[in-house]
C-alpha cells in the first residue's frame, strides 16, 4: 500500500476536524430545535402544548431560539452553556424520577444533548459559523 493510500491523520486533524465540529453543531442544533417547534408551534404535531410561561414553555423557547443561534453559530459558547444546563435540569426534573436507567426513562437524548453542548462550550463553533466570521476567521480556523 502506497503512501498516498494511507489516510493522512494530520490532514484529518487540521482540515476536517474543525469542519466536522461545525457539522456536529449544526446537525445537533437542528434536531434540538424540533423540540422547541413542537412545544411552541405545534410542529411536528404533538399532544403537548405547554401553557404560557410554564416550565415546558420556557424550555421550548430556549430550544427554539437557542437552537437557532447554535445552527448559525452565533454566541455559540454562552448559548451552548445555557442549553447544556437546560438539558441537565430536564434530565433530573423530567426523566430521572421515572426510572434510574436512562434508556428506560427516556432521558438518553437529554444526556447526549447536555454533553454535546458542553463540548461546544470548550471546542467553540467551528469554522462554519457567524462567530468565526465575526472573529475574522482567526488563525485557529484560517486556511482550512
Amino acid at each position: 500500500m502506497g503512501k498516498a493510500a494511507i489516510m493522512d491523520t494530520y490532514e484529518l486533524e487540521t482540515r476536517w476536524a474543525p469542519r466536522m465540529l461545525s457539522i456536529l453543531r449544526i446537525v445537533s442544533a437542528l434536531i434540538f430545535m424540533a423540540h422547541g417547534t413542537q412545544k411552541l408551534l405545534g410542529f411536528p404535531a404533538s399532544d403537548m402544548t405547554p401553557g404560557f410561561a410554564s416550565l415546558p414553555w420556557f424550555a421550548g423557547v430556549l430550544e427554539l431560539f437557542g437552537g437557532f443561534l447554535l445552527v448559525i453559530g452565533l454566541f455559540t459558547r454562552p448559548v451552548a452553556f445555557v442549553l447544556s444546563g437546560l438539558m441537565a435540569f430536564a434530565y433530573f426534573i423530567a426523566h430521572a424520577p421515572q426510572n434510574f436507567y436512562p434508556v428506560l426513562n427516556g432521558g438518553d437524548a437529554a444526556i447526549l444533548y447536555c454533553f454535546v453542548f458542553l463540548y461546544l462550550v470548550f471546542a467553540g463553533p467551528g469554522p462554519w459559523s457567524v462567530d468565526a466570521m465575526r472573529a475574522g476567521a482567526t488563525t485557529r480556523y484560517a486556511a482550512r
